[in-house]
């Protein structure tokens, strides 16, 4: 199911089991085929209020997929950081318990698959913004509506 924003169409795939997929505004999802799984439509539901500034937390079931046990601590501690709120690289490798990890933080929120969802815009570099995979004009977007500014 596509979702706009003011920076771009973002796309949510997935089946009965969670959305596998949060495609960014440059991403080319799969087209879409027949009537949406409740929890792909409950996803881009939430993206939509989320980018009207109606919705804070997101409770949507996310399917599993392949991944190391250092990129599921990654994006859980992802999923910890508030809404309104940024963390460096440095600190959520840190709070994964591998404090010299920090390039290997920026890979791991680069293979996320959920991104607003799993909220890696919400981590910048120890001196500025630091990179997004959605690009930084996305990125400034996201943190904007949270209320961060980055200059």
């Amino acid at each position: 199911m596509n979702v706009a924003s003011p920076v771009g169409t973002w796309g949510v795939e997935g089946d009965e089991q969670g959305v596998t997929r949060i495609y960014l505004p440059h991403e080319k999802g799969p087209a879409s085929r027949g009537t949406a799984p409740r929890c792909v439509a409950d996803g881009a539901s939430q993206l939509e209020e989320f980018f009207h500034a109606r919705r804070k937390n997101f409770r949507v079931k996310l399917h599993d997929v392949d991944a190391t046990p250092f990129q599921e601590d990654v994006w859980g501690a992802l999923r910890a950081i508030p809404y309104g709120e940024v963390r460096t690289y440095a600190d959520v490798a840190g709070a994964v318990g591998r404090p010299r990890a920090a390039r290997a933080v920026g890979n791991a929120n680069h293979a996320n698959p959920w991104p607003v969802i799993v909220p890696c815009h919400r981590v910048v570099a120890g001196n500025g913004l630091g990179g997004y995979g959605g690009g930084e004009r996305v990125k400034r977007y996201l943190l904007g509506l949270e209320g961060v500014t980055y200059d």
